[in-house]
């Protein structure tokens, strides 16, 4: 099924084989998210955990991801305080965090769990004091980080959204979506009647003009929907609070439609956004 989304979840990071990658970038239905789980920035404390790999080769891993998918969001798993950490195995997460700029982290202090090789062999001796210091620094530096990223990835993007349902904070009087990009970010816009995929795609083909069609264009148009949970929408992204984006939704769309749009539109780096909306250029 073209319009059914697949996601990975959480495989190790040493089993992404090349042609696992291409296929991802080749189908538009395998969502550009992969969980990749660091668990430390530190060569010398993935050595003691038995990760299999080291700082470098994840490093040259992440590089070789964004080579094939450009687009893709990478989350990942931190543990602080494991058995033995120094302050410069600490600082090496530190420093991996950003300069990776994870789109999502899970993030944890270290606590001993029995039957395990840590377990047996080593000791938890790391105070917990300095284990909480350690994990409140690594949260704000993913906070920090996410924060820069999506103002410079996704703000004034338009993404393709599955609908999820209404927000945590949608009432009668000011009913808002939640759904999930590609990329696995959260996007939080307003409900409403929206044009139809295929009278904006008409219209496009028609006009020859590329992604310039104005408000007064969606408004005019015949049929408007109502947007239900399982549509998806084509959502231009205006802001990033934290992980989590705020847009406008512009019509109820498809992931086949969302692939012809970009067929139709070819270099989007100059094209503009409906005038209902940002008066900003825009990137697919």
């Amino acid at each position: 099924d073209p319009e059914l989304r697949v996601r990975f979840t959480s495989p190790h990071p040493k089993d992404y084989p090349p042609a696992l990658l291409t296929l991802m970038a080749e189908r538009p239905n395998i969502c550009n998210h992969l969980h990749m789980p660091a668990q430390s920035g530190s060569t010398t404390v993935l050595e003691r955990m038995r990760r299999g790999y080291s700082r470098e080769a994840y490093l040259e891993l992440i590089d070789d991801v964004r080579r094939l998918i450009p687009d893709v969001a990478i989350s990942s798993d931190f543990i602080s305080g494991f058995c033995g950490e120094t302050e410069e195995e600490h600082l090496d997460t530190i420093s991996l965090m950003e300069k990776v700029q994870f789109d999502q982290a899970f993030m944890f202090a270290y606590s001993m769990r029995g039957k395990t090789h840590a377990h047996r062999t080593m000791e938890d001796d790391v105070p917990a004091d300095v284990k909480n210091r350690r994990l409140n620094e690594v949260i704000n530096t993913f906070r920090r980080e996410v924060q820069l990223r999506n103002n410079e990835v996704e703000v004034g993007r338009l993404r393709l959204v599955l609908v999820e349902g209404e927000s945590k904070r949608s009432t009668p009087e000011n009913k808002t979506f939640s759904g999930r990009t590609d990329q696995n970010k959260r996007v939080v816009f307003p409900a409403g009647s929206f044009a139809t995929e295929e009278e904006v795609l008409k219209h496009l083909q028609s006009s020859g003009s590329g992604l310039d069609i104005d408000g007064q264009s969606l408004l005019a148009m015949k049929t408007k929907v109502e947007l239900s949970r399982g549509d998806y929408a084509l959502v231009q992204v205006e802001d990033a609070r934290g992980h989590t984006l705020k847009g406008t939704a512009l019509w109820r769309s498809s992931i086949v439609g969302f692939e012809q749009l970009k067929s139709i539109c070819g270099s989007l780096d100059s094209s503009t956004v409906p005038s209902q909306t940002l008066s900003k250029q825009l990137i697919l």
